[in-house]
């Protein structure tokens, strides 16, 4: 059976803190991409990323969450 692309199901994003995804290098270029996917504008990912990286890495994590967290499921 094909079936049209926009009947494909939606899955979030998982992410595991505790492995290679956990780096907070790695959440920065998530943002990035999450960010671009839903159309927000450079200057917006700029300024998420800008407030990620105000604070230590549970503050880095806290910014994450609160921007994409209908997009993304994080594991500790």
């Amino acid at each position: 059976m094909i079936v049209s692309r926009d009947e494909m199901p939606t899955r979030p994003i998982e992410i595991d803190l505790s492995g290679p995804d956990g780096n907070a290098y790695v959440l920065m270029a998530y943002a990035r991409d999450i960010g671009r996917r839903i159309g927000y504008s450079e200057e917006k990912i700029k300024a998420i990323h800008k407030v990620m990286m105000m604070s230590n890495y549970e503050g880095l994590v806290h910014t994450f969450n609160d921007q994409f967290n209908e997009y993304v499921i994080i594991y500790r």
